[in-house]
């Protein structure tokens, strides 16, 4: 394997992508918000919420000043809420602990919130050209059929496995060409489904390849079926057709966003208004119901709308509660649900 690193070099010279916005900045800051969203999300996917987060909060003292609900905003429709927030806190700790400049050890990187080994490599060695081992899912992929590594990866044995491997492989020289090379050879190659093993640098000696067992590697999470969870999603209106929104818990899912007030199957919604201080209010339609899965659970949402006899009361708890204005939205971080619904009220009614 001593020209493992020399072919997908190469390959990387004549294939590999070299003009993503982040790419060549010689900033961490700039690859680190990158790395960031790309966890568990597409390349063009993140391309343009990268460029509005960057234009927004151009360096990390930026960032560190706004408030969570900016921040949320622009992440809005990424997923995966707990990032901008690990994001948030950890531009404050660079601003607190390292003033204001991003650390370079890789312990000090890997400190921040939301940053574990294979980031924080990929960040050091993408951005300032040290020498580190990066362990993304495509890069997992590559690994795990080129040496035919048996098991999930997410198994402490198959993990231990493939990051030696990964240190093996990885070069002393062009270590941020290669490791950009080893994720887009995953994410462009070598790819989850019907990978492209003819345009491989490495095929000739890939042992999933040899035997024709591609699709068994890497191996798969054991399966198991996901827990359904119910919830009334009230969309409580007034007559200036603006709807009652409250603050999501910090943690958890949509932590931090803003939603509609939720309330079990069981639970009466015009006993709740009336506990909330909404005043006289009646009950409206009662919307089809929606299913939004996460990683562990599906989310049944079956939204009901109140309607208000007058316009919006005031609220006693600003920092919990606020009327909005689907026509004048504001800077909310919205969950993904949320904003879906009032859309689709919105364009039935003609708003």
């Amino acid at each position: 394997m001593k020209d493992f690193a020399a072919r997908v070099l190469r390959w990387f010279d004549r294939h590999g992508r070299h003009d993503l916005p982040w790419q060549g900045t010689g900033d961490p800051y700039a690859v680190w918000i990158s790395e960031i969203m790309l966890q568990q999300t597409q390349v063009g996917t993140v391309i343009p919420y990268y460029q509005r987060f960057i234009a927004q909060f151009p360096d990390v003292g930026s960032l560190a000043a706004a408030s969570l609900d900016e921040v949320l905003h622009l992440w809005s429709g990424l997923g995966y809420y707990a990032r901008a927030r690990n994001l948030h806190r950890a531009a404050q700790q660079v601003v607190s602990e390292h003033g204001g400049r991003f650390p370079q050890p890789l312990d000090e990187v890997m400190a921040l919130p939301g940053v574990g080994r294979s980031t924080a490599g990929a960040i050091l060695s993408l951005a300032l050209g040290q020498r580190q081992v990066i362990l993304d899912g495509n890069v997992k992929r590559v690994l795990a059929r080129h040496a035919a590594i048996e098991g999930w990866p997410g198994q402490a044995a198959v993990s231990k496995a493939l990051w030696a491997l990964a240190e093996a492989r990885t070069p002393g020289q062009r270590v941020a060409d290669y490791n950009q090379a080893m994720m887009d050879l995953g994410a462009t190659c070598c790819t989850r489904t019907r990978p492209d093993c003819g345009a491989c640098p490495v095929q000739t000696d890939c042992e999933a390849f040899r035997s024709g067992r591609q699709d068994a590697f890497p191996g798969r999470r054991p399966r198991r079926d996901l827990p359904v969870r119910q919830v009334q999603m009230l969309l409580v209106r007034d007559e200036g057709n603006r709807f009652l929104l409250e603050r999501r818990p910090p943690q958890g899912i949509w932590g931090g966003l803003w939603g509609l007030p939720e309330l079990a199957l069981g639970e009466d919604p015009l006993g709740w208004c009336e506990r909330a201080g909404m005043g006289e209010v009646r009950a409206g339609r009662t919307l089809p119901s929606r299913r939004h899965t996460f990683t562990h659970f599906h989310l049944e949402i079956r939204p009901r709308e109140i309607l208000l006899n007058r316009a919006g009361c005031r609220l006693a708890d600003g920092d919990r509660l606020l009327w909005h204005d689907p026509r004048r939205p504001g800077r909310h971080g919205l969950a993904v649900p949320v904003a879906r619904i009032l859309d689709e009220i919105y364009q039935q009614e003609g708003k």
